[in-house]
């Protein structure tokens, strides 16, 4: 991609925290090197930080109904679940900022990947199996533990992120963490500067 061109980003903020957040500092700084970079960005905000409302029986409902058959308030039902994936669809590159709650991934980022993750919109059935339909997108996860290693065997949040993402279609997924921030005083810092450095390279 030449840049000329627009690079859309689709920014979703996991964190609870608006001040003090670590993988909001992080996301921060590598747009702002990328936008350096790509003068031509445009970024798509999605904070999560008020959380979203989770899966009921009325939404399964409405989406398991073919969409000629949706009543009015079935399609009101499932509109922001619309929303998100037009927002997903919209994107060349997805950045997450997820920081580790309690071994995996904050609840608000759950439900949103609950909401993105429907049958005939983000990934369809076939004889092989689930085949995800966003393909030819990329990915950079923005994570911070405060004593959990990546990849760690109780690391239940980047694991469960890249193959989410790889269920609807995105397996191009770059991934900075902050590890074991409480007990690692630079972690933040060696993460800040992996940033520029993607920066550098999905500009490039």
């Amino acid at each position: 991609m030449s840049n000329n061109e627009t690079l859309t980003v689709l920014n979703i903020q996991a964190s609870a925290r608006r001040a003090g957040s670590i993988t909001r500092d992080l996301s921060d700084s590598f747009l702002a090197d990328l936008q350096q970079r790509h003068p031509s960005l445009r970024v798509i905000t999605r904070d999560l930080a008020d959380g979203l409302p989770f899966v009921t029986e009325r939404w399964v409902q409405a989406n398991f109904t073919p969409d000629a058959d949706r009543t009015a308030e079935q399609r009101e039902t499932l509109a922001l679940s619309d929303t998100l994936i037009d927002e997903l669809d919209a994107a060349d590159l997805i950045v997450i900022g997820a920081p580790m709650y309690n071994f995996g991934v904050p609840a608000a980022l759950k439900a949103w990947i609950d909401l993105v993750a429907r049958a005939r919109k983000t990934f369809e059935y076939t004889a092989d199996g689930p085949k995800g339909l966003l393909q030819g997108k990329r990915a950079v996860i923005i994570t911070a533990t405060g004593g959990v290693p990546v990849n760690a065997e109780v690391d239940f949040a980047t694991p469960y992120l890249r193959h989410a993402l790889a269920f609807i279609g995105i397996t191009d997924v770059d991934l900075v963490a902050a590890e074991r921030v409480t007990v690692d005083a630079d972690a933040a810092g060696r993460a800040k500067l992996e940033t520029k450095t993607l920066a550098t390279r999905i500009a490039a």
